[in-house]
């Protein structure tokens, strides 16, 4: 295993001890700044992966499949145990949540049809947003004066979430789904042609 496919294992498994610092040691200072540091690391570690697989021409199938999964593992049970911590309110992370699913299962049925959707510019950003708001709510736990801009950020990422999620579903049916006339065969062409045509 390369050094940013390792990176970004080490990122799953900080998930559960995150999970677990958050529930049980938050009640303290030391505990949940021990919880803002591990949250930090992996975020850490996120940023690092992706440098050195460029860097070290080290991209692979396996990187490019978990790096995503850490990702959202890493920002769902933060922002999961914001709400066990009643730091947050529900209705807002399940938005999150649920157009992560989606744009997940979106992806991979493009991926069935052989188109790979990228990640675009805006949800790049919410990822971005998301940081933010999960250490501004996580340390407003401890200083008052980060809750509201915490929340603020909060408000950013639901947004993100909701116009990125229509932009992939826009890309989907345009590229992908491919209505109209589009979708349609020209006689001339042999039927495997056209279904290889489809696909791409």
């Amino acid at each position: 295993m390369n050094l940013p496919n390792a990176l970004t294992v080490l990122r799953i498994f900080l998930v559960p001890v995150l999970v677990v610092v958050l529930l049980t040691r938050t009640r303290t200072h030391n505990g949940l700044m021990l919880g803002v540091a591990i949250f930090g690391i992996a975020v850490l570690t996120d940023y690092l992966d992706g440098y050195f697989a460029r860097r070290r021409n080290q991209v692979t199938r396996l990187g490019t499949l978990l790096d995503p999964l850490a990702d959202k593992l890493l920002t769902a049970s933060a922002f999961l145990s914001l709400v066990e911590m009643d730091a947050v309110p529900a209705w807002m992370v399940m938005i999150i949540l649920g157009r992560e699913f989606a744009i997940t299962g979106l992806r991979n049925v493009a991926a069935g049809r052989g188109y790979l959707i990228p990640a675009s510019a805006l949800g790049k950003s919410k990822m971005v947003a998301q940081v933010v708001a999960i250490f501004l709510l996580l340390l407003g736990r401890r200083f008052e004066v980060l809750q509201l801009p915490g929340l603020a950020a909060l408000w950013l990422v639901v947004v993100l979430a909701l116009v990125s999620g229509v932009d992939y579903f826009r890309i989907f049916w345009r590229e992908v789904y491919r209505p109209g006339p589009r979708a349609v065969p020209r006689p001339a062409e042999p039927l495997v042609e056209t279904k290889k045509a489809r696909l791409k």
